[in-house]
């Protein structure tokens, strides 16, 4: 990147709020004057993650990262910091007087121009498939495809779907023209080669779809086969992926989770579909908050891609007997790996939702959101009725011990009162009978979990609830002294008045360097500004420990204005603790002066701390 000058950061800073910037990575919620939510950079299921509104800066009390925007985006996005600040200008909508533009070596072959090598190609082929299918006669079969199946013109562009034709040297022609690196063009995936090295597109005759990352950029393609051939069509994939590469995973993906994303956050909620065309449907009958995964078993990268997103999902599957398999295992996913509210919708008719859509219309499908959701265990006690003979005693006291296990696991005691209630009326049983069961159960779980940490403990490893939780950099207990130099710091900071009061301290120094060091940045920081703001000093410093020292310090919880006795007892514990630590130091001079035996350095020593002593006692 070009040297970016100080008023340009200055004025990207100034006009971004970490809050609008950091809400399109992570669902906060307001409590206090400050935002929490869960952190991006460590799994959990309760939230640590803080961003402080009026200081711009953001702290997760879980992993310890913190910092101001640009840190941020630098953290959750890869980029360097001249890169960080061009996006945080882009997210925004901060036009400035400045070019961002890569200063690259001529042998330089960074990961991330790679990556940009191969995103660029993407995006070409995504403008030329759907140029051919909106714009051309060999896109007219497919277009009229789409079109009788109910998506508009608008629907195509705003999911960018295309059409790959026949011709299999397509796209290689484009590159080639273009004087693309054939080695770059291999290793997008978007070609296939023969044993003779000749490289041919991997799509052809298909209706595509691009594939985003979380950042809207093509990174992938699936293509729908669309032949009029049938023989030919039958032996051909009906779908057919991207391979994975060095920008694409697909594990890491989740199909329009960059459009859904911002409306998912607005309702608090996404919904999971299984097909890209259910996604479509959905949106044009106004669901915009719809996503697939890349396959029916969702990922841990994709759970957290929920979790950090919304509180609620809504799994939206067919509604045949396979959609019903697909749902079930959807729903342990998250049930198992998750803290998100789940709910499930099973279409009548065994429909499909683009089926659905396309045969009662839109609104009707709108209806069925938000009117014929099932909760997990509703959906349970269909899901494991529908293999079993309810007439036969065996099979009806299994489906009953079954359910029972799956009360057990509801947390909520009102929704475990209204399953008990119906699970009586079916089977004709007490509700005291089956909460007695429940209440087994439980109990079952609470002492094979209180064996299992006594069995760890016993080993001296640690528990089973240790081992499953990441492992994240626990912050370190202040002492008492570090807490007094980080309460005067945070008073140096923010009051003037405590600044002028210190000037009049002969050989104050604070106990531990860090904490001294920021303050020696500090006094140059004001010199050159004149005016203190955290998100500009976090930029101003540069080494990494010193910026976690200040964030921890910018959030200390104090009253608006310090006292004149808070301040002389703050001075007065830390000047006393630094002369014990000089005392101890001279001391152990002074011993080693006496070992060698330089007598004129071990009397110095000795006056030395005769005045460290009277000072001492002073304090």
């Amino acid at each position: 990147m070009n040297r970016i000058p100080q008023e340009v950061i200055d004025e990207i800073r100034i006009g971004t709020n970490i809050v609008d910037v950091v809400g399109q990575y992570v669902q906060l919620k307001k409590s206090g004057k400050n935002y929490f939510g869960l952190c991006p950079f460590h799994e959990e299921k309760s939230p640590s993650f803080s961003v402080a509104e009026d200081k711009q800066i953001f702290h997760c009390f879980g992993c310890g990262k913190g910092g101001n925007v640009f840190q941020f985006i630098q953290e959750i996005d890869g980029v360097s910091f001249p890169e960080a600040i061009e996006k945080v200008a882009d997210l925004s909508h901060i036009q400035v007087d400045f070019k961002f533009s890569p200063a690259v070596s001529p042998g330089e072959d960074s990961r991330r121009q790679k990556d940009g090598q191969l995103i660029a190609l993407h995006e070409k082929a995504a403008e030329l498939y759907h140029h051919i299918l909106l714009r051309t006669q060999v896109g007219q079969h497919a277009l009229k495809y789409l079109q009788d199946r109910g998506i508009s013109e608008e629907q195509m562009t705003e999911f960018q779907i295309g059409f790959a034709p026949a011709e299999r040297t397509l796209l290689k022609q484009v590159f080639q023209q273009e004087n693309v690196d054939t080695q770059v063009i291999s290793r997008s995936g978007l070609v296939t080669e023969r044993e003779d090295g000749e490289q041919l597109d991997r799509f052809y005759s298909r209706i595509m779809f691009p594939i985003r990352n979380a950042q809207g950029k093509v990174v992938a393609f699936s293509g729908r086969l669309f032949l009029e051939d049938n023989y030919e069509s039958a032996r051909m994939p009906k779908y057919l992926n991207s391979p994975e590469t060095e920008i694409f995973n697909k594990r890491q993906v989740l199909y329009n989770f960059d459009q859904a994303r911002a409306v998912g956050r607005k309702e608090n909620e996404l919904v999971l579909f299984e097909g890209f065309m259910d996604v479509i449907s959905a949106s044009g009958a106004g669901i915009k908050n719809g996503v697939a995964s890349m396959g029916t078993s969702l990922t841990n990268e994709q759970l957290t891609m929920f979790q950090r997103t919304v509180k609620k999902v809504l799994i939206c599957y067919d509604g045949d007997n396979a959609g019903r398999e697909a749902s079930y295992r959807a729903l342990q996913s998250f049930t198992d790996h998750s803290s998100l509210d789940v709910s499930i919708l099973m279409l009548p008719e065994n429909l499909d939702p683009d089926d659905y859509i396309q045969t009662y219309g839109g609104e009707r499908f709108k209806e069925q959101v938000k009117n014929h959701r099932e909760s997990p265990f509703t959906f349970k006690m269909l899901y494991f009725k529908q293999d079993k003979n309810l007439e036969n005693e065996h099979e009806r006291l299994a489906y009953l011990d079954q359910m029972i296990k799956e009360l057990a696991s509801v947390p909520s005691v009102i929704e475990r009162e209204v399953y008990t209630h119906q699970l009586s009326e079916m089977f004709d049983i007490s509700e005291e009978a089956i909460q007695a069961e429940v209440d087994k159960v439980l109990t079952t779980e609470r002492q094979q979990r209180r064996q299992q940490r006594r069995r760890h403990q016993a080993n001296g490893n640690e528990t089973a609830i240790e081992r499953t939780t990441p492992q994240v950099q626990q912050e370190s207990k202040l002492t008492l002294m570090e807490k007094t130099e980080q309460m005067l710091l945070y008073r140096i900071f923010h009051e003037q008045t405590v600044v002028n009061r210190l000037k009049r301290e002969k050989d104050f120094s604070f106990a531990h360097d860090d904490y001294q060091e920021l303050f020696t940045h500090f006094e140059t920081y004001m010199m050159l500004h004149g005016q203190f703001v955290e998100a500009d000093f976090l930029n101003y410093l540069q080494e990494d420990h010193l910026r976690r020292k200040l964030i921890e310090i910018s959030y200390l919880e104090m009253s608006e204005e310090s006292t004149s006795q808070e301040i002389d007892d703050y001075i007065r514990v830390i000047g006393k603790n630094s002369l014990e630590v000089l005392k101890k130091e001279k001391l152990k001079n002074q011993k080693e002066a006496a070992r060698v035996g330089d007598k004129e350095l071990e009397l110095a020593l000795s006056i030395e701390i005769i005045e460290i002593q009277k000072k001492l006692k002073n304090h």
